[in-house]
């Protein structure tokens, strides 16, 4: 019987081979592939992985590498958490996701790492840059010098945020890579990686990556997104002492890398006799460059066909598509695994029902302007930027809408006496219908609510002018959808 066992070995490997090719043959694969990677984080053993070494746009997974390099500097003393940045007028420029500082603002590189993280804040990461490499391409030369030490041989940058640019370029493979020597090198700042929310002021953001939370030992690291890579995720989890880091790059929305991330790493924790039957794929550094150009995915991800969410978190184009995010992999009907028959693939957890649900409640981390604070120095800190909000978000909103919803105000009683009217001007701006449900989150609902005496007053000014002129109310009946309409604007590239 022992001396049978190696020509059964050799026969099930022939017919799994075989299965493969006749798999290959019957299902072709989509037009613009997706990256997959899973690794063991401790010895860098490759578990699964698909076109982990084609070239790819990272987006904002390139703020592994910033948080890298800032925290390097701060080990190796050059500069520690405490040091206070300056927002200047180049990082306050920055696309969003942002903060939204004005040049000048100072905060420490504790805040601005975690802001950056946890909301994937593109200005924080110019305010870092400039602060650790003096500007965005000495802090590039930083980030590519330190990509070279770590053997990422497909990786280049040319800014510390992902925001697009043509030579940011990096691959599943060089992900993982950075992954695993974050966790080697810098063990003592790892939290920077698994914040669950923040809190600015009166303002909570939650973490992009939505197996924080969710997925049972999530424990990292970043996402990103811009139009042409799609939605990227580096994801890391724990189990029984065991730490797999999973790599998804090009999903269709951020539930669908999330899903793909979490079935991944289950497939990775599951129980596996099977493993004999696998090839050996070595170490993630062994994995084999292809010399290609990045696959850009601007027309499927942001093509006319489809509506393009404002920031790497796509809770908004969700909702608009009915809940779902318009593809069977972001449901987890897609079936990931490439080594060997589905037939004998371990079961799976519904992944796509674990990232619907609610995170588990947590206390948002405070992060603030200024220098480091503790006790009431701290309360007043924060009181204080949440007074800076309520002062200064609204007021570009303020003039105009205040003004629309007035000239429609019931025109039939546009010559009933000024005093109701003017209740009735007063009365609307504490609805706010349009602000209101911007973005569904809590900074959108606490930055409109100040804001609700001062309309009420331009509301006041403007009352009588519609008795004056009852025929100016029709005519401009149709202006008040603009209002309502306007917060739904987003910009044109996020990361």
């Amino acid at each position: 019987m022992h001396a049978l066992r190696p020509l059964l070995r050799k026969s099930l490997f022939n017919l799994f081979a075989a299965s493969l090719a006749c798999a290959a043959l019957l299902s072709p694969r989509a037009a613009s592939a997706e990256a997959l990677l899973l690794i063991e984080a401790d010895s860098g053993k490759v578990l699964q992985a698909e076109n982990a070494t084609i070239p790819w746009y990272p987006a904002s997974v390139t703020k592994i590498m910033t948080a890298y390099v800032t925290l390097k500097a701060v080990k190796d003393g050059r500069l520690t958490l405490d040091t206070l940045l300056t927002v200047s007028p180049t990082a306050a420029s920055q696309s969003p996701s942002k903060m939204g500082f004005r040049p000048g603002t100072q905060l420490t590189v504790d805040n601005a790492l975690k802001m950056m993280m946890v909301k994937s804040a593109n200005d924080m990461a110019v305010v870092l840059a400039e602060g650790v490499g003096g500007s965005i391409d000495g802090f590039s030369a930083m980030m590519n010098d330190t990509a070279k030490k770590l053997g990422m041989t497909q990786t280049s940058y040319v800014n510390p945020n992902g925001l697009p640019a043509d030579g940011q370029i990096t691959s599943a493979r060089d992900l993982g890579i950075l992954a695993r020597s974050f966790l080697r090198d810098l063990p003592e700042y790892e939290y920077f990686v698994h914040i669950p929310a923040i809190r600015f002021g009166k303002r909570i953001t939650g973490n992009f990556n939505k197996l924080i939370g969710r997925y049972p030992g999530a424990d990292g690291f970043k996402t990103g997104f811009i139009c042409a890579s799609g939605y990227n995720l580096v994801a890391s989890a724990t189990r029984n002492g065991r730490r797999l880091i999973a790599v998804v790059l090009g999903a269709s929305s951020g539930t669908a890398r999330a899903v793909k991330a979490a079935q991944l790493l289950e497939r990775g924790f599951a129980p596996d006799n099977l493993t004999w039957l696998r090839p050996s794929l070595g170490t993630v550094d062994n994995l084999v460059p292809v010399d290609t150009s990045p696959p850009n995915l601007r027309d499927e991800m942001c093509g006319g066909h489809r509506k393009r969410p404002a920031s790497d978190d796509d809770d908004a184009l969700i909702a608009a598509n009915g809940g779902t995010s318009g593809s069977a992999s972001a449901t987890g009907g897609e079936a990931q695994i490439t080594f060997f028959p589905a037939g004998l693939q371990p079961p799976l957890m519904k992944a796509s029902e674990l990232m619907a649900s609610a995170p588990a409640p947590t206390e948002p981390v405070l992060v603030y302007t200024g220098p480091t604070r503790t006790g009431t120095a701290l309360i007043a800190a924060v009181a204080a930027d949440a007074d800076q909000q309520a002062a200064s978000k609204p007021r570009g909103k303020k003039p105009r809408v205040a003004k629309k919803p007035d000239a429609t105000d019931k025109p039939k009683d546009a010559g009933k006496d000024a005093s109701k009217d003017i209740k009735t001007a007063a009365a609307k701006p504490a609805v706010k219908p349009a602000e209101a449900k911007s973005d569904g989150k809590n900074d959108a609902k606490t930055a409109a609510q100040p804001a609700a005496p001062k309309h009420a007053a331009a509301r006041h000014d403007t009352a009588a002018k519609p008795a004056e002129k009852p025929v100016a109310g029709g005519d401009q009946k149709p202006a008040k959808p603009k209002s309502a309409t306007k917060p739904a604007a987003k910009p044109a590239n996020n990361s």
